[in-house]
Formats: structure tokens, sequence, C-alpha cells
């Protein structure tokens, strides 16, 4: 035993580096030790961070001026005052907005529609891909076959119009659930969750014991999917509360509106009333409103999905890897 590791030194990795004499000498790399930079690191460090930094506020800069222009004086932000701090603060977009009875019926239709449309996608799709991760079922491939398939070719938009219309679902809730019901794309992502990180032996270990599919996946494989069925319910729920175009083909009923539809009909609204000119306002102050009003409807119709995430972000820092190599 040598004398480093009777000082229980930490175990070192030898590296070579460059003297200025041109000669090269061994230096023991030690993680806990400061290691010297050369100037070529720093100026590649240096790039890196200018690079990561303007990603950063290309992303984070159009959110952060939508915020401050809901909240800013509709003739500072026309005019270009606005650029890092509210000015001239006005709730008046707000306040139209939120007084309008048409917000309140469109959050409730999204609402429902979101959460009755996710729990039964959730029920479709997990047990359809569990089923397809299983090696022991025979005509796995051929169905996922007919399942890819489904996600290159469609009978277009005239065709589902017409078969939503045969199966009674035109101006009705069930339009927003049922033919999106079955997503082929997260269902491969969790088939590959279910194929790489439930471990065989437990089937094993489950059959011993006589329990059957069924038992194994609601007492198994469903209480260790936690990662996986935030992740796939996210992107779920995300996509019902964005759904603008099945509402704006499928649905004559304005009480039944989900909210982006509501918000658009706002927004129109008030683009109309800009045009026929409102009391007391000339056409650049109608222009202005109209302006703030729709920076207002941008933050009311994200902020759900804004104060939901946090609560799932750590499962869905878990599921955004599944299906990766791993080494």
């Amino acid at each position: 035993m040598t004398s480093s590791m009777q000082n229980n030194e930490p175990i070192t990795q030898a590296t070579t580096v460059a003297n200025p004499s041109n000669k090269r000498e061994i230096i023991a790399w030690n993680r806990h030790r400061r290691q010297d930079r050369t100037v070529s690191d720093w100026i590649v460090d240096s790039i890196i961070a200018i690079i990561v930094i303007a990603v950063i506020v290309a992303i984070t800069y159009p959110l952060w001026f939508i915020i401050i222009a809901s909240f800013s004086s509709p003739t500072a932000v026309s005019i270009g005052d606005v650029t890092f701090w509210p000015k001239g603060t006005s709730l008046t977009g707000y306040a139209k907005i939120l007084t309008d009875t048409r917000i309140w019926m469109g959050y409730r239709n999204t609402l429902l529609y979101s959460i009755v449309g996710t729990a039964v996608n959730l029920l479709v799709t997990i047990p359809a891909a569990y089923a397809l991760s299983r090696r022991e079922f025979k005509p796995r491939r051929i169905i996922m076959f007919l399942f890819t398939f489904t996600m290159f070719f469609s009978g277009g938009l005239i065709p589902s119009y017409l078969l939503m219309k045969q199966l009674g679902l035109i101006n009705s809730m069930w339009v927003f659930i049922l033919p999106g019901a079955f997503s082929v794309y997260n269902m491969i992502i969790a088939r590959s969750f279910f194929e790489t990180s439930i471990p065989e032996e437990l089937r094993d270990s489950a059959r011993v014991d006589g329990v059957s599919y069924f038992g194994f996946f609601f007492k198994i494989v469903l209480p260790l999917s936690g990662a996986i069925l935030a992740v796939i319910g996210l992107y779920f729920f995300v996509g019902h509360w964005n759904d603008y175009f099945t509402g704006l083909i499928y649905i004559r009923d304005e009480g039944k509106y989900p909210l982006q539809n509501v918000l658009q009909m706002i927004l129109l609204t008030n683009q109309t009333t800009q045009g026929s000119g409102n009391v007391g306002m000339s056409a650049t102050q109608a222009q202005n409103f109209a302006d703030q009003i729709k920076f207002g409807i941008i933050i009311v119709s994200s902020l759900p999905l804004l104060v939901l995430y946090p609560f799932l972000q750590k499962y869905f820092n878990k599921g955004v890897m599944i299906g990766a190599v791993k080494g």
C-alpha cells in the first residue's frame, strides 16, 4: 500500500500539460484543486457564456416585453418608450378583459375540456403503451405500424368534418375529447418508458405470486410511473388548453367556446369597435387600447399554465430523458 493510499488522499488522474520549455510533464489531476487555465480556455468559456446569454435574452425578453406592455400606458407602448420597465402604469386593458363575462365562460369550458380530455387521454394511451411494450404480445409490431401510419396520413379537413357530423359531435363538448383521445406520439414515449424503466424481474416475481397482468399493471407499474404520467398528462393538458382550431371549425354555440376562441372574439370585437370609432377616442387612441387588450389577453390565456408548470417541473425533467441513450 502506497503512502498516498495510507493518507486517504483522493484518487487522482494523471494529465499531461506543456511547460514553457516545450517539455511535457505529468501533473496529477485533483478535482478539489483549482486547475490552471490557459488563454484559450478563457476564450472558449467566454464565447460559450456569450452564446448562452444571447439565447436566454432572445427567449425571455419577448415574454418580459408582453408583461410590461400589458401594464404600461398604451401611448408609451405605441411610440416605443417601453423597453425594459413599464411606463405610465395602466390596468384599463385588464379591467376590460376581466369584466367581460365571456372570459369566465371560456375559462369554465376550457377547464372542463382540458381536465376531462386529459383523463380520457391517459385512460386510453397508457394501457395501450404498456400492452405494446410487452414482448410476449405477438401482434404488437403490426399494431405499432398501423398506429404510426396515422401519424403521416389523414383524411383531411372536409372528410373529418363530415365524420364528426355523422357521429353527432358537431357543437358538442365531446368533439374536443373523443377525436383526439389517443395520441400515437405520446403512446410511443410511454411505451419506451415501460420498456426501459420497468424491470422484467418485477413481472417474473409477480407471476410467481400469482398476480395477473391487470394486477401487475395497476399495483406495480402505475405506482412506478409517476414521472411519465405527469409528463404525458402535461402534454395532453397543454394541448387541450391551447386547442383553438377545434372550436373554430366544429362549435357554433358561443356558450360552448373554449377560452382561446373567446379571447379571439374579444380581440375582434375591440378591433371592430376601434374601426368604427370609440366614443371620446381618436383612431390612434382606439388602436393603442386594442393593442393593450391584446397583450393582456396573452397573459390571461398563459397564466394558468405558468402557475401549473413549476409543480410538475421535477417530473418533466425526468420525463424528457425517457427513451434517450443512457450509459
